[in-house]
């Protein structure tokens, strides 16, 4: 079946032993092949009359790199397992599941490269209007906490099939964490969804381990000394000892919020593979272990993973149904994954790692051949990057400290003596990508950490030069150094002294090119007046942003534990949180001051911190005396909807210039009568 040989000895504790690596990429880079079935037909079609693992994801099946489900199952593929996605399915009952027939080995669930919740629900807890990830952008294609239905599903369907889950939702909530949505804090997921085994991080060295050992007769009990799994122990057993950390229990983190902010300060200090303890927490009586972080892959590694054949398309299925998220990277170069940033709002670190691991030149060249090869490729690569879009082949230059090492940023609060900073490789490789034959242009996309980039002024010229589109999206956040050092980002400052740069480089470029920077309203730390501050910031430099974040707390993440405990995790002290949804729409108002229809927030917010000397038509104000048409409209709107939703009618009608009273004795009464 498969000629992939774990050199694991089973005898051995975990930590003395690194995962075995995969073999490496075809010296010639292989040609697309179909994509995986979806339907039993098409298993059928291939001569095959069952499968050996069903992927379950909450996605529309893409058969491209970005997206988790295809270059998983590509990889199972290329060790000769037979591998069919279920994608979307109906999960009102376990019929779906049941599409393949009983699978050989175990079923993979994944709710898709988002948290189900954060892919529902915007900041303020209502439903989105699309899903990026589903045909057409449709809403409702998949649960709430998809990992937990399509867990109970195949459960269901097959009684005894082991059941792996795994993914960004499964990585996020593998330990006790605090839900955003239900604004409480729940159990470990492997506890709710009733998984054998959950996989938490990147999970190609896993996902065939797991498979070479299922294949090979061993048990899920056989599987639980893998690095990068989470397991849920027998009434009768007792967690392991050694080189085992025991986490606060769910009812102390439940009930206490400095346990919860302990928990989260050991869980993060424990994320470097190289020496990374085993956590273990108990949930009443039982009790889960979290294994070590998987080892990161090496740059043969990484090769063989992004050299599988993929149509780089959706699934033909859904024909001419465009799939958002695919539109965006379909012409999009992964060169490498993770990011040493530790930014305290990123999932990325809690996913990804902090270790940075790259493809090589080559095997990114190769990738670009293959795209020039489709008709439908205009010459523009849209991005070639990853989490950013500076940190290609970076590393610590000191592996000996590298496995000793417990920082959790590389660059905060000052970027590491011992980190290599060199852009050189990623130069060469902008200019080898951009000479290829059938390549016009090839785009920068990914976030610049700008620290990182005014280290090389080479490289400053070349992306000035050859790889912006006329805008470069840049993620200074925020302008308090209070509320920046509480998101390890860099000051202000370094945002100005970037802008200085591109500005001179572009100009020596003949260009005129803009930054477009991304700013978060209601971090934890900040308050109205440091909004405020930001407001006038924006104002000064002529920034008019479109789109503002929120801030979204998402399971695991260190701002999300300051966000519920009020507490930062690492020094308990106390933390400023804009928890109410009137506060969250003030802060967030005030990044957008310049449009009227926020006027009223923006007064409202202007008076509550007693800054009214910014009311009026001074060279610093934000907003002007008197609130313009579109202010009146808006409150004139919202309070007729609200009218509506009140008394349930449908005829209200919006009298321009004001004079209508809807909820005047009189109308009350007619509406009384009326029904």
């Amino acid at each position: 079946m498969s000629t992939f040989t774990p050199n694991i000895n089973p005898s051995l504790p975990i930590l003395d032993e690194l995962a075995p690596a995969l073999r490496p990429a075809p010296a010639v880079r292989p040609q697309p092949t179909p994509p995986l079935p979806m339907t039993r037909k098409e298993m059928l079609a291939r001569g095959w009359e069952e499968v050996d693992v069903v992927f379950v994801t909450g996605d529309a099946y893409v058969d491209h790199p970005s997206f988790a489900m295809a270059l998983l199952g590509r990889l199972l593929e290329s060790e000769g397992y037979r591998v069919a996605i279920l994608s979307q399915p109906d999960w009102r009952n376990c019929d779906a599941w049941r599409t393949f027939g009983r699978p050989r080995l175990f079923f993979a669930i994944s709710a898709g490269n988002m948290d189900s919740m954060i892919n529902h629900y915007t900041a303020n807890r209502k439903v989105r209007n699309d899903d990026a990830y589903s045909p057409g952008g449709k809403i409702g294609l998949r649960p709430d906490r998809a990992t937990l239905a399509y867990c109970q599903r195949a459960r269901e369907a097959y009684r005894g099939v082991p059941i792996i889950a795994g993914g960004v939702e499964a990585s996020l909530r593998r330990l006790a964490h605090y839900d955003y949505w239900s604004d409480k804090v729940r159990r470990s997921i492997i506890l709710d969804c009733k998984a054998d085994l959950l996989v938490y991080g990147m999970g190609e060295r896993a996902i065939v381990e797991i498979a070479w050992r299922l294949q090979a007769g061993q048990t899920l009990r056989d599987l639980r000394q893998l690095r990068g799994v989470v397991y849920r122990l027998g009434a009768k057993e007792t967690p392991p000892g050694e080189n085992t950390i025991t986490l606060p229990s769910y009812e102390q983190v439940l009930s206490d919020r400095w346990a919860f902010a302990e928990m989260t300060k050991i869980s993060h200090n424990e994320t470097n593979p190289y020496n990374a303890k085993r956590l273990a927490q108990f949930h009443d009586r039982e009790c889960i272990v979290a294994n070590p972080p998987p080892v990161p892959l090496a740059e043969t590694e990484m090769d063989r993973v992004y050299s599988l054949p993929f149509t780089r398309k959706p699934h033909p299925r859904y024909g001419n149904e465009q799939i958002p998220a695919f539109e965006v990277v379909k012409d999009s170069v992964q060169i490498m994954r993770g990011c040493f940033g530790g930014c305290t709002f990123c999932s990325i670190t809690a996913h990804e790692g902090r270790i940075i691991q790259s493809r090589s030149q080559g095997s990114i060249l190769s990738e670009i051949r293959q795209m020039t090869n489709d008709p439908d490729f205009k010459g523009v690569v849209s991005d070639i990057g990853g989490p950013t879009a500076n940190m290609y082949q970076m590393r610590c230059t000191r592996p000996e400290v590298e496995a000793k090492c417990r920082r959790l940023s590389c660059v905060h609060p000052t970027i590491c003596k011992l980190l290599g900073t060199d852009h050189g490789p990623l130069v060469q490789l902008m200019k080898a990508a951009r000479d290829e034959p059938g390549v016009k242009k090839v785009l920068v996309a990914s976030g610049i950490r700008m620290d990182l980039a005014r280290r090389s002024p080479e490289y400053m010229r070349e992306l000035a030069t050859h790889h912006v589109g006329g805008h470069l999206k840049i993620a200074p956040e925020h302008t308090d150094p209070d509320v920046l050092a509480l998101m390890k980002k860099p000051g202000i400052e370094d945002f100005n002294k970037f802008d200085q740069e591109f500005k001179k480089v572009s100009k020596q470029a003949g260009k005129k090119q803009f930054l477009v920077p991304y700013f978060i309203a209601s971090h934890p730390g900040s308050t109205l007046d440091s909004m405020i501050d930001l407001a006038l910031f924006l104002k000064r430099n002529h920034y008019a942003p479109d789109q503002v974040q929120d801030f979204i707390p998402s399971p695991f993440d260190i701002a999300a534990c300051m966000y519920h405990t009020g507490l930062d995790p690492f020094t308990k002290k106390p933390v400023y949180i804009a928890k109410h949804l009137r506060d969250r729409k003030l802060q967030r108002a005030l990044m957008q001051f310049f449009k009227p229809e926020n006027y009223f927030e923006v007064r409202r917010a202007l008076e509550q911190a007693g800054r009214q000397d910014l009311i009026g038509s001074g060279c610093d104000c934000l907003i002007a005396d008197r609130p313009p048409k579109e202010a009146l409209d808006k409150r004139r709107k919202r309070a007729n909807d609200a009218v509506r939703e009140q008394i349930g009618g449908d005829h209200i009608r919006s009298k321009p210039g004001g004079g209508y009273r809807p909820l005047r004795k009189s109308a009350v009464k007619r509406e009384r009568d009326r029904r």
